[in-house]
C-alpha cells in the first residue's frame, strides 16, 4: 500500500472514491487503493448522457475488472454535468491514472455541507490500514 498514491488536494470516501471539489462542482472517481484491489478494469458503465441526478451514497454506475464487477458510489449529491467519454473505450485509463485521465463524473453539488463527511487523504490512508 505504501506505493500507492493519494494525492492530499483530493477527499476520499469509504467506499474508496475520491473528489476533487472545483468552484461548484467536483470531478469523482475511485482511489488509487481501489483501482489496485480491483486489477485490471475491462468496462466502465455510466451515466452517459449527463443531467440525472444522484444522491449521496447511491450508486451512480459500474465498474468490472478481470476480478469483479464493483458498484461506483456517490460521495455527494448533485446532478450530473458529464461523464469520461474516453472510459468507453479506454477502461484502463482507470489503472493507469485513476486521479487524471481516468476521472468518472463531474457532478454539481447540492449540498456543499456533504464535503465535510469526506476523509483528507492522511485520513483514507489511516482508514485503509485499519481494513
Amino acid at each position: 500500500m505504501a506505493s500507492l498514491n493519494h494525492p492530499a488536494n483530493l477527499k476520499y470516501s469509504t467506499t474508496d472514491e475520491w473528489i476533487r471539489v472545483e468552484g461548484d462542482q467536483a470531478v469523482i472517481g475511485i482511489t488509487d487503493y481501489a483501482q489496485d484491489q480491483l486489477g485490471d478494469v475491462v468496462y466502465v458503465e455510466l451515466p452517459w448522457q449527463g443531467g440525472p441526478s444522484v444522491a449521496k451514497d447511491a450508486k451512480f454506475g459500474d465498474i468490472e475488472s478481470v476480478k469483479a464487477t464493483s458498484e461506483l458510489i456517490s460521495p455527494i449529491s448533485g446532478e450530473i454535468v458529464s461523464a469520461n467519454e474516453e472510459l468507453k473505450d479506454h477502461p484502463e485509463l482507470v489503472n493507469d491514472e485513476p486521479y487524471d485521465k481516468g476521472w468518472m463524473l463531474v457532478i454539481k453539488f447540492s449540498n456543499p455541507s456533504e464535503l465535510d463527511t469526506l476523509m483528507s487523504a492522511d485520513d483514507y490512508l489511516k482508514y485503509l490500514q485499519g481494513r
